[in-house]
């Protein structure tokens, strides 16, 4: 195990400076000829507007990062995305917009009755685009998890313009991860309100760019409605599953309580967190539909409570789906140990809060599709390659249970990627994945969910990112191919940060290209090939 004494880490939650133009970085090792093209990630990069601070993870302002690949050169840009919270909040010289742990107080400056009539206008929803960044057609979003996306140039990194999603379809707002498919096609799921006043979660589908060159956001569509275990309080999704022919949709106890949402913030000074509660008895639920027909398949499976942020990979595989995720254990709220103050702690600290937090745990649930009720008390897995089960109860509940495929006290394997063009939906075998110990990011992992073997990269006070796959153009194998991700290592030698390039069959260095800039916390992103 390693440790962390010197606290390097918190030079991941620092606000730096965007660039006016694209710096060249320094080259060691020999960057792959066949890599060609950009890695644009996003995080957090400006942590307080004047002496205002933002408190959570997910308040910051959103933050684009580039790197280019050219004939072996590397440039490192980055720009701040120009959203409404961030244009208001430069303008006006303080927090303008409440974000997702951050209440903003109303304007000074007004008078009694102009603030009074502010109270009705309801809750100012933000747009600060700091989660990932996604292709729709031939343009490219930068998100968070509101109605709100922001359309950026890939390219310049400059801002376009606001997207609203409630002018196309039918959402409150709508994760951060996507699936697209290999025609450009793009689903995503949000909550949104069903029939008869209860709550609902919509299946959205944008489709591919067409020969008119029509926006293809203008051509979403509700392709399928899940159902809410509470009518009234919706759960937290942040992604989902999805192979050629299913959807699958997990839904935790963590939940928002809309009441609480739908109330005037502005009277008590609340949050997006200050609306979270947890069900301490649904347990989870898994949902399951038919992408094509779009037809909810009326099977009930439970299991006992999680949190869920990233699904790994999702397939079928004789009848039954295999659910690969990345869970952590019980019903409380992961993000409550997110806020910037914990994250900044002291070593020691970190880890005791840690201790407290839920367990993380990367399992395989594995769903029967064709239900006999003459199994009734059975386990229904007939699979030879795993000992996740599946026991059909008297109720006609299923009731889950998992093989876990990565388990380490407080070492989570999250924030998963996968050879996502080639095995997205289908049977595969590795994962790569950002180790976090007590939340701290500080190895890179490659897992094979069939064996659980597990290949590292890790060098003492260095904090890495998500780790994205590049697959070699003329690849045989599922793994050829390079891993990237940005490491920080604010101690050691001149360069703060650098772009680290991996060998994907065995996580062994190829290059790194370093920059002389410190570079905040990254969330998600992709690789645009030139």
């Amino acid at each position: 195990r390693v440790e962390h004494p010197a606290g390097g880490y918190k030079k991941l939650f620092e606000t730096v400076e965007e660039l006016s133009s694209p710096m060249t970085a320094h080259v060691t090792g020999r960057i792959p000829t066949w890599l060609r093209g950009s890695l644009l990630r996003c995080g957090p990069g400006l942590f307080e507007v004047g002496a205002e601070p933002f408190y959570h993870l997910f308040d910051g302002q959103a933050l684009l990062h580039k790197f280019d690949f050219k004939e072996g050169h590397v440039t490192y840009h980055r720009r701040f995305v120009r959203t409404d919270a961030y244009v208001r909040a430069m303008t006006e010289k303080r927090i303008v917009i409440t974000e997702f742990g951050t209440y903003a107080y109303p304007d000074p400056c007004k008078n009694i009755f102009s603030r009074f009539f502010s109270y009705f206008k309801g809750v100012e929803v933000t747009d600060n685009a700091l989660v990932n960044v996604y292709p729709v057609g031939e343009d490219y979003y930068a998100c968070t998890e509101t109605n709100f996306v922001t359309k950026i140039n890939p390219d310049t990194l400059e801002t376009v313009k606001q997207v609203d999603l409630c002018k196309y379809v039918s959402v409150n707002g709508a994760t951060a991860h996507p699936h697209i498919e290999n025609d450009g096609t793009v689903y995503n799921i949000g909550n949104c309100f069903g029939k008869n006043f209860s709550l609902a979660y919509n299946i959205i589908r944008i489709p591919p760019l067409q020969a008119d060159k029509e926006d293809p956001m203008s051509r979403s569509e509700v392709v399928v409605q899940f159902p809410c275990s509470d009518r009234f309080k919706p759960s937290y999704v942040h992604s989902f599953g999805l192979t050629s022919n299913y959807i699958v949709f997990v839904e935790t106890p963590v939940k928002i309580n809309l009441l609480k949402f739908l109330s005037s913030w502005s009277l008590w000074g609340a949050n997006y967190m200050d609306c979270f509660e947890s069900n301490e008895t649904m347990g989870v639920w898994l949902h399951v539909a038919e992408k094509k027909k779009g037809r909810l398949l009326n099977i009930k499976y439970r299991t006992s409570a999680f949190n869920l942020f990233h699904h790994i990979n999702t397939y079928e595989d004789n009848g039954f789906l295999i659910v690969d995720l990345c869970t952590w254990k019980g019903f409380e709220f992961v993000y409550n140990y997110l806020y910037l103050a914990n994250l900044r702690a002291d070593w020691d600290e970190v880890k005791r809060q840690a201790e407290k937090a839920p367990q993380p745990e990367a399992r395989r649930y594995v769903l029967p599709l064709n239900i006999d009720k003459a199994d009734t008390g059975k386990n229904l897995v007939t699979l030879p390659y795993t000992t996740a089960t599946a026991t059909l109860r008297s109720d006609e509940t299923i009731w889950l249970e998992p093989e876990v495929i990565f388990s380490g006290p407080r070492h989570a394997f999250e924030f998963p990627q996968i050879n996502y063009k080639k095995y997205c939906g289908k049977p595969y075998t590795y994962t790569y994945g950002l180790g976090l110990n007590h939340f701290v990011p500080d190895r890179l992992c490659k897992l094979n969910v069939k064996t659980k073997e597990t290949w590292v990269w890790q060098e003492p006070d260095s904090y890495p990112s998500e780790p994205i796959f590049i697959s070699h153009p003329d690849a045989l194998e599922e793994d050829d191919g390079v891993v990237l991700s940005i490491v920080i290592s604010p101690g050691a030698g001149p360069k703060p940060a650098y772009l680290l390039i991996l060998n994907a069959k065995d996580m062994s260095e190829v290059a790194r290209a370093e920059v002389e800039v410190n570079i905040p916390v990254t969330f998600h992103g992709l690789f645009k090939r030139a």
